[in-house]
């Protein structure tokens, strides 16, 4: 009798069953090295079906390799011969398609090969692959995960999702580590005073992030309770750097990556200078009367506020506030601010680059609210963006509280805001110091590039008031000690 055929269920319902989501690959890497973790693929049907195709998404380019079924795969999908003395060499034949029986499973043994010393762009901290299957025209995937680069994970790489307390007991700890720290979970500083020194880079892990625009895991939070101090001490040369973990080109300009930083209330005061924060949900939130000192720093592409202060206070000098899908600023139930010398714009959001508020709604419509006295200062600001009003004031009748809002020799765009506020340009500019930017008129050097240094013949060279104390821009470049630039740029040639 010969044999016959497998029977091959060819349903376009099948999909596999796999052991994991996502396979991790837990060793941290100090030297080049390697490392095999297994996976299952299960066919939980009656009869047989054929996997007609495993293969590794990012070919070449991929740090991983699988075994299936005998067969050893490269990162470009071809079998590879190994013969007994270890060589390896391209078969140039893609991997056949793989038989399961029914109620049954097979085995893929995944292994990546590290090296910890490259650069970080050729060895990120946590290295991403999907592992595709393609079954009846269905595909699947199962997620790879390595930690690549040799660096502090903190408090370590087992604590995604988790909320981790960190302290050094009313004491002073300095993350002075010549390697990067990488933040796992929500990490809460409390009775610490925590110094970052200059060229520091710390990258917080947010979780799988897909950069085509699917929902994104939102992980990686950084608090500072009431006894804590948070002191950031970058310096023009060497800055220090705040981004998610995602280090792919294809993250460079994605938002929501991480939560961000937020200050809780407390009487110690935060100081944040020559600081770079990038790509999180909020950039800095400042909370109940905590105190904020923010200078020479950039906040950029945010998936809601930059710089969001509720009932706080805060002084700003020398900073990019840019590029947030909510306001670039956002002052809410009133408290204390003062900025000079800052810049805010918004291109592309449906949101004002500023908002200011003195008040908190308690119910959906507002019907009811509470209030707090609001005091805020801009002086040689820029306020613009792509929308016709880039400030908003929201303020209703709660308690009456004070809204003091003044800007001083700034760039202001509003239109719609002076159907609700008449008087703005007498009542909360110093009169002939605010400027509206005319329609098609240079500002920026290439905001498209998210450049924000001042264009030839810019609209804000020379509009400025000096500051005595305030000589250098962002870049350190010295301001015209008689009629210098708005925002944070001096023009240079």
């Amino acid at each position: 009798m010969s044999c016959q055929e497998d029977n091959f269920d060819t349903s376009s319902d099948i999909t596999l069953s796999f052991s994991v989501d996502t396979l991790m690959f837990d060793t941290v890497f100090t030297e080049i090295g390697s490392a095999t973790r297994i996976l299952k693929a299960y066919n939980t049907h009656n009869r047989p079906v054929e996997i007609n195709k495993i293969f590794l998404e990012q070919g070449h380019s991929s740090k991983f390799r699988i075994n299936v079924d005998g067969y050893t795969v490269g990162a470009n999908g071809n079998v590879l011969n190994i013969d007994g003395n270890g060589h390896v060499t391209d078969t140039g034949q893609p991997l056949p398609p793989i038989p399961v029986a029914g109620n049954d499973s097979i085995y893929i043994f995944v292994e990546v090969t590290v090296n910890p010393d490259q650069d970080i762009s050729a060895s990120p901290f946590v290295i991403y692959e999907n592992l595709n299957f393609e079954t009846n025209g269905n595909a699947q995937k199962v997620i790879l995960e390595a930690f690549g680069q040799n660096a502090n994970y903190f408090p370590d790489r087992f604590q995604a999702g988790n909320i981790n307390l960190y302290t050094c007991d009313l004491g002073i700890a300095t993350w002075d580590d010549p390697k990067p720290y990488v933040i796992y979970g929500v990490l809460y500083v409390d009775s610490c005073e925590l110094v970052i020194p200059a060229g520091t880079n710390i990258y917080v892990h947010g979780g799988l992030v897909n950069a085509g625009g699917g929902v994104f895991y939102n992980d990686g939070l950084w608090l500072f309770g009431p006894d804590s101090k948070l002191r950031m001490e970058g310096t023009l040369s060497d800055p220090v750097t705040v981004q998610g973990d995602r280090l792919e080109e294809t993250f460079d300009y994605v938002s929501g990556q991480w939560g961000g930083i937020r200050l809780i209330t407390g009487n110690n005061i935060h100081e944040i200078n020559h600081t770079i924060i990038k790509n999180s949900i909020v950039g800095v939130r400042v909370d109940s009367m905590a105190n904020l000192e923010i200078h020479n720093s950039q906040i950029i592409n945010t998936s809601n506020a930059g710089l969001l202060g509720v009932h706080a206070n805060i002084n700003a000098t020398n900073s990019l506030f840019v590029e947030s899908a909510s306001n670039s600023v956002q002052l809410e139930f009133g408290g204390n601010y003062d900025f000079k010398y800052c810049t805010m714009a918004n291109y592309g959001s449906d949101l004002a680059a500023l908002r200011v508020t003195n008040m908190l709604c308690l119910d959906e419509l507002c019907g009811t609210c509470i209030g707090n006295d609001m005091n805020a200062s801009f002086t040689n600001c820029i306020i613009t963006g792509s929308r016709d009003d880039e400030i908003n004031f929201f303020t209703r009748e709660c308690d009456s509280p004070m809204f003091n809002v003044n800007f001083e020799n700034c760039i202001v765009k509003v239109e719609e805001l002076l159907e609700d506020y008449p008087d703005f340009y007498t009542n909360n500019c110093v009169p002939g110091t605010c400027f509206d930017l005319p329609p098609d008129v240079n500002l920026f050097y290439d905001s498209f590039e998210w450049d924000y240094h001042l264009d030839t013949l810019s609209f804000a060279e020379g509009k400025a008031k000096p500051i005595p104390g305030l000589d250098t821009d962002l870049d350190g470049i010295l301001r015209d000690i008689v009629v210098p630039d708005m925002g944070c740029y001096e023009y240079t040639y």
